[in-house]
């Protein structure tokens, strides 16, 4: 059995991992099966594109809500750009929200560097668990804004690649 996939193959896999990966016990070989390669040759394929940089990371998208966590806040933070890496990498490893990342200021209007999400089954719930990250993280000087969503966006990752025109193409 081949370990590598021709050109069609390979615009084919891209398009399909860019809508995610089967919920099977075997996602590669479902993959493989819809673009007509091996198990094998999708795998190694996927491990050459994260290797070279193609692929900059492998995630999950979580519905929070289908899981019953209904209330979600980001929590903006003004910190030093001098300690914001260390203050991100100690929030992160807090346990205590979804996500953390550094994004630029946008000044006059927005003073944030620091970005976290926290979700709960409920808005109570949300500001006890920001209450123990204010707490344990050392946060209390810190200034910083709450930000809770009102509405649920449909969540994906990005589009790169069109089946339809990678197939009139070759």
């Amino acid at each position: 059995m081949t370990t590598h996939l021709n050109e069609g193959q390979q615009q084919a896999l891209k398009c399909a991992i860019q809508e995610g990966l089967p919920i099977d016990s075997r996602p590669y070989l479902v993959l493989a099966n819809i673009i007509g390669g091996s198990e094998e040759a999708v795998i190694h394929c996927i491990e050459k594109w994260i290797g070279s940089g193609l692929i900059k990371r492998f995630g999950i998208v979580v519905k929070h809500h289908s899981l019953g966590y209904t209330s979600n806040a980001m929590v903006v933070w003004n910190v030093s750009d001098e300690i914001v890496d260390e203050l991100g990498e100690q929030i992160k490893q807090s346990g205590l929200v979804t996500l953390c990342y550094r994004r630029p200021r946008r000044l006059p209007d927005w003073n944030y560097n620091l970005f976290c999400m926290i979700h709960g089954k409920n808005r109570d719930q949300v500001l006890a668990q920001l209450d123990e990250l204010i707490e344990s993280c050392q946060l209390k000087d810190v200034e910083h804004d709450v930000l809770f969503s009102y509405k649920q966006f449909k969540q994906c990752g990005g589009r790169y690649h069109n089946l339809e025109k990678a197939n009139s193409h070759g």
